[in-house]
This record gives C-alpha cells, structure tokens and sequence, in this order.
C-alpha cells in the first residue's frame, strides 16, 4: 500500500484543514498528534525557494546546528595524513580514520558513513573522489565546514547534530529536523534554527520573492503549509 493510500495517512490528512497555513508551533502540536508509524519517523522542512540555481550566485547552501541534535546516529569519516589531526578525529569520535587506504576504499565503492571531513591537505587525493562521493552528498566541501583541520571540531558539531542545507535544480531545500519521538519544544527549536539560517542565506543577487513556501512533515505523514509571514517576522 503506498503512503497516500494507508489508513494512517488519510486519518492525519483529516486532522488538517484544507488550504489553510499553520504557525510553525500549531503546525508541531498537530503532527506529533498524527498517528505514529512502527518506527520513530524523521521530521522534515521542505523549502521552495524563488532561486536560480542555474545561477552560481543564487545557490542557497550552508550548515546549521539543531539545539537538540537530529536524533540520527552520524557515522564519521575523516581523511587525514598521520598525526594530531587524525589523533583528534579519533579521540572525538570519528569511525573511520585514515588517508590513502580511505580514498582507495571510496574508489571500489565503499560508503559505510554519513559524513565525510578532510583536512586541506587530504583534498589533494580526496579530489579524486567528486565522480563517487559527489553523487551521494558525501564530497567535504569548505562551504559545509568538512574541509578543515580542526577535525576535533567537525567531527563533534555533525554527531552532535549540525545538519546541512542546500537547493536541489528546482530550488528545493529539504533539511531533517528532528524526530517525531521528540518534544514539540525541541522540533520548534530545531526547525526555528534552521529556518532562521535558510532565510539569512538569501542571495544578494536575488529580486523577488524569496520564500515560497514552506511545509513541515515526518516519514509517513502529509505536509503541514507553514505561515511564511509568521516564520519570517519570528526571524
């Protein structure tokens, strides 16, 4: 049965009004209210942005952390030469730390990790990997932070829950906010950060309207129509 025909979808469709636009706080009371799936679903914002991502100066991307992390267990790799570095990563909790054995590994196929970091010094060898890694939005990228050497750093902030955004060719931004197990408290202020960053990040070079729409949803649940006057006066 696909997700728009379940039973359970159709009776969280029924909870909402039609047409209608939520502040962001009535719209998490109403969906930790939908019925739950047999597992802990994620929280999601979806974005639909007035951007050219054609253009290279409209392209809406960053990271922000969430005050009560993504409730997702971050698997970390980090490409690093021996030394302080890689003793760093490690001793912050990195699962996988190395160099050229690492860049061989991603070669053949291997993607056992969420996020990838890189020290400066790595990106010479780990350039090499854009064709694999870019694909799956694992590529270290300065912009996201992963390109550092301060790993000790990079590595606590994404298992802590530091989440990226960025827009896809429409102009989409999906960013994950959280956990449905979570207190409505703790996915306003998450989803309060993120919204916060996305709308500080609009383009200089950007005429027009900004923020078209905004929808908040979980796994297996329709999607909420936020009030943009509300979100962007909170911001």
């Amino acid at each position: 049965m696909t997700k728009t025909g379940s039973k359970r979808y159709r009776k969280a469709l029924g909870l909402l009004e039609a047409n209608k636009t939520y502040p962001l706080k009535q719209a998490v009371d109403l969906l930790v209210k939908f019925p739950r799936a047999k597992f802990n679903e994620t929280v999601e914002l979806a974005f639909r942005l007035g951007v050219d991502p054609k253009q290279s100066d409209q392209m809406v991307r960053g990271t922000v952390p969430l005050p009560h992390g993504s409730g997702k267990v971050v698997r970390v790799l980090v490409f690093t030469k021996p030394g302080d570095a890689a003793d760093a990563a490690r001793a912050a909790g990195a699962e996988h730390v190395g160099f050229e054995e690492l860049v061989k590994k991603c070669q053949e196929g291997w993607s056992d990790f969420d996020v990838a970091v890189a020290t400066p010094e790595a990106m010479s060898e780990v350039r090499k990997l854009g064709k694999v890694l870019g694909p799956r939005g694992l590529m270290p990228n300065p912009k996201t932070g992963t390109v550092t050497d301060d790993t000790a750093k990079a590595v606590k902030e994404v298992k802590a829950g530091r989440v990226e955004y960025k827009t896809d060719k429409a102009g989409n931004v999906h960013v994950p906010v959280g956990k449905v197990s979570f207190a409505p408290e703790q996915i306003v202020e998450n989803a309060r950060s993120v919204i916060d960053a996305v709308l500080r990040a609009r383009p200089q070079s950007l005429r027009g309207t900004y923020l078209c729409n905004c929808t908040l949803t979980c796994t297996m649940s329709p999607a909420i129509r936020l009030d943009l006057r509300e979100l962007q006066q909170a911001a």
